[in-house]
């Protein structure tokens, strides 16, 4: 059985007529029930229709989750198993939770309450008897529906995972009456963070009949601060038409132990978190500590981040809005640089890590000569550099325009060495201001090396474009995270957060969203477009343009039958 791989086995031990236990193999994989002995052993598959929560009809049996195997920036999925010698034992949910079916199929599951909590009831779903919804006629999402996280696969290449689809179930694990729910906002600011708010309180409220909920203030801290809010549709009613959050917000004050007795003192038996990475590994840790103590709570998240650099989800919240508002200071600065001789416009945007904003507001404005992102390195003087091109722009142009993300070329600012090991409460690096800097060098090269007079505008609306309301389409995307983590709670599912893969709503596990950190793929076609549209130098010569290999899907690939094969065997997606 080593060949196999049996993400979702279960070992029971059979009194046979020798006295002898043999072991019992459950996979949830087939389409049919299949009986097959194999070496004094009985496989059995499930019928994947019947869906994970009837496996609770088998007992005395413990789930634990097998460690996820990388090598390099391929991935491949080890067996996961069922132990019966330690059946009292609860599962270390914090590793993959996987289900295999037939054509390569793999799923990566999120936990559910039920895999740690014994003969939970369930109830019928609220919606069923909602007027809403009944004018859809198709209330709820199948137990087995998935949606694939690549969507382009080559024909003899790896298929990929898939994650359950969001929406309400037929059955929740919570009665209305009983749901005490919390809501807490950490982390930077972020266009539609208040959406957010509203939308999880009247989901709760007008879809499963919920009053009872609370707002933490002030971040992880405000948990075992006492700081709490009352939260109804009246008092959320216009909230999305704001920046910020009505909560309050903070960094770090994370204390796994204050912040799950708080829960627990309460009452509370579901959490939202929404934040960026620092927040959701920190929520990940409050489920693995409520797991541990065996309580009924769900914990969902809601992934945030202005940079859009969350892994898995196709984007995050508020980032619409954070580039259509980098357009007014990009305007702004080309009409500055327009109207002057030899004018220089420079802005910079957000992009500790990762360059996103920076390039589709690029993308977006047409009117920007240079887009330097942490992704790209460059250089200033020497021939192909930063100075050359700037040059070689005004004196065809008579003006250029320079967006900068404000992580791009730390590397070059040598006197903050020291500086650049210092981070902030939720680990983030301190950066120097490196819109300055570059102001700074620039002016002094054409001054005092050209004698070439310039004049250069610098405009930083970094913390402008993220305390403003969000705008119609984040709106409207924010509506669906908060209803689609809502259905997730109330089914019974913790530990996973919700997000956008390949247009569809998901629930995905704590782990993938914080294993990684996405970025700008400098040798993918959007990067390309970038340069087509701007027509500045890559910076790059040939040898570092064929180091980089795009590893931002290698991470989330399988190759067939669960196997690590060689990283050469990978595809990468472009």
């Amino acid at each position: 059985m080593d060949s196999v791989i049996a993400p979702l086995c279960l070992f029971i031990p059979l009194n046979c007529n020798n006295n002898k236990k043999k072991s019992y193999y459950c996979y949830y994989n087939s389409n049919h029930i299949l009986n097959i002995s194999f070496k004094n052993k009985i496989r059995c598959s499930v019928p994947s229709s019947a869906g994970i929560f009837n496996l609770k009809k088998f007992t005395a049996v413990s789930f634990r989750y097998d460690h996820r195997h990388r090598r390099g920036s391929s991935s491949c999925l080890r067996r996961a198993v069922m132990d019966s010698s330690n059946s009292a034992s609860s599962p270390d949910m914090q590793k993959p939770k996987i289900v295999t079916g037939p054509g390569g199929y793999v799923l990566e599951d999120v936990p559910h309450l039920s895999d740690y909590i014994p003969d939970l009831p369930t109830y019928p779903n609220p919606l069923q008897d909602n007027p809403a919804y009944s004018v859809v006629k198709q209330y709820f999402v199948h137990v087995d529906d998935t949606v694939p996280q690549k969507i382009v696969v080559h024909k003899d290449g790896p298929r990929g995972v898939h994650f359950r689809r969001a929406g309400p179930r037929q059955r929740v694990y919570f009665d209305s009456d009983e749901v005490h729910a919390c809501i807490v906002t950490c982390g930077g600011l972020c266009p539609g963070l208040n959406t957010v708010i509203r939308e999880i309180v009247c989901g709760l409220y007008h879809m499963y009949g919920v009053k009872k909920v609370l707002g933490i203030d002030g971040g992880y801290k405000g948990f075992y601060a006492k700081n709490t809010v009352h939260l109804d549709p009246k008092v959320v009613n216009d909230i999305h038409k704001r920046g910020g959050t009505i909560l309050g917000t903070s960094r770090g004050g994370h204390d796994t132990s204050k912040i799950v007795d708080s829960i627990q003192d309460r009452g509370i038996n579901q959490v939202y978190i929404i934040g960026g990475d620092g927040t959701q590994r920190g929520a990940a840790v409050i489920f693995e500590e409520i797991r541990r103590r065996g309580l009924k709570v769900s914990v969902a998240g809601i992934p945030k981040t202005i940079d859009n650099d969350i892994p898995v989800i196709d984007k995050s919240f508020g980032f619409d809005t954070a580039v259509e508002e980098a357009q007014r200071a990009i305007n702004a600065a080309h009409v500055e640089a327009d109207s002057i001789e030899n004018g220089i416009g420079l802005v910079k945007l957000m992009g500790r890590y990762s360059g996103f904003i920076a390039m589709y507001a690029t993308l977006a404005s047409r009117d920007v000569d240079c887009c330097l992102i942490p992704e790209s390195p460059f250089y200033l003087e020497g021939p192909g550099g930063l100075f050359e091109y700037i040059e070689k722009r005004l004196k065809e142009n008579g003006h250029m325009v320079i967006v900068i993300a404000e992580g791009a070329g730390q590397e070059l600012l040598s006197e903050s060495i020291q500086s650049m090991t210092l981070k902030d409460a939720s680990g983030n690096k301190l950066l120097q201001d490196v819109g300055l800097w570059i102001s700074q060098r620039i002016k002094d090269y054409f001054s005092k090396q050209r004698k070439m007079p310039i004049n250069l505008k610098y405009i930083d609306p970094t913390y402008m474009i993220r305390a403003i309301p969000s705008n119609a389409s984040d709106n409207v995307y924010c509506t669906l995270l908060a209803q689609s983590v809502v259905h997730g709670a109330m089914a019974g599912y913790t530990g996973f957060t919700s997000g956008l893969v390949n247009g569809r709503q998901t629930y995905i596990p704590f782990y993938r969203i914080i294993e990684k950190r996405n970025g700008v793929v400098i040798t993918d076609r959007m990067w390309a477009r970038l340069l087509s549209s701007t027509n500045q130098p890559s910076f790059l010569c040939l040898k570092d343009s064929t180091e980089d290999t795009g590893d931002e899907e290698q991470s989330n690939q399988l190759l067939e039958n669960g196997h690590c094969g060689e990283e050469g065997s990978l595809i990468s997606k472009r």
